[in-house]
């Protein structure tokens, strides 16, 4: 009786403390959506454009997608990756639309909450310097669950991967199987950004078609189904 009662006792605080972090996350996710230090309070130039942070946070979801910042599209809309890039990203996956927007599934967390603007040449501009410093390590603490983050991009690799990030964002994509083999947790798989802009780098690299995304799918496919 003894040893059932403390199980019971050990489990109702086990849910009571999901419960509390679930409350915590969504509470901090509200305060990221209301974001306005870009404009308010910049760190250099400010936002050039009403901020709209786009964030998906996750209870429950085990898959955590850094990418860089919104586009234009993603900007307008308020989805994240609801772009070309975005096709591209779900097909290396392999989910379909529904799964990659189930929150259940997959948490999205950009380096930047918002669309940055863009340069003199019409390129999307860096994420911006506010985001990661004031949100990104407490939003991730609420989230011990993920146990596989996909880096997309040499700002998402160099915050996750530290010292494991390469001097390039090829030399880290190239050394994918060491860095997901690490005993670090979470478990990390780097991928390029999926923009039509790397289509060349693409061709140019099969190996990350034929070696890299079977890994990849198969990884997700068992995380989610």
């Amino acid at each position: 009786m003894y040893c059932a009662g403390t199980r019971r006792f050990r489990a109702g605080r086990a849910l009571l403390h999901d419960i509390m972090t679930a409350t915590e996350l969504e509470c901090l996710t509200t305060r990221i959506r209301a974001c306005r230090v870009c404009v308010e309070a910049p760190r250099g130039r400010p936002m050039p454009h009403e901020p709209r942070p786009v964030v998906v946070s996750s209870a429950t979801a085990r898959i955590l997608i850094a990418g860089q910042a919104p586009g234009t599209k993603v900007h307008a809309t308020g989805i994240p990756f609801n772009d070309a890039s975005g096709d591209r990203l779900r097909d290396w996956l392999g989910v379909s639309r529904e799964e990659f927007y189930d929150a259940a599934k997959f948490a999205i967390v950009p380096m930047g909450f918002c669309f940055p603007g863009q340069d003199a040449k019409g390129g999307d501009l860096p994420p911006r310097r506010e985001c990661a410093p004031l949100w990104r390590q407490p939003l991730i603490e609420l989230m011990p669950q993920i146990d596989l983050v996909l880096t997309i991009g040499l700002y998402a690799q160099q915050w996750h991967l530290r010292e494991a990030c390469g001097a390039s964002l090829g030399e880290t994509v190239r050394n994918w199987r060491a860095i997901f083999d690490r005993p670090a947790q979470p478990r990390t798989i780097p991928l390029p950004h999926p923009s039509w802009r790397n289509t060349a780098w693409l061709k140019k690299n099969p190996w990350f078609e034929a070696e890299l995304l079977p890994v990849l799918k198969s990884e997700i496919r068992d995380r989610i189904a």
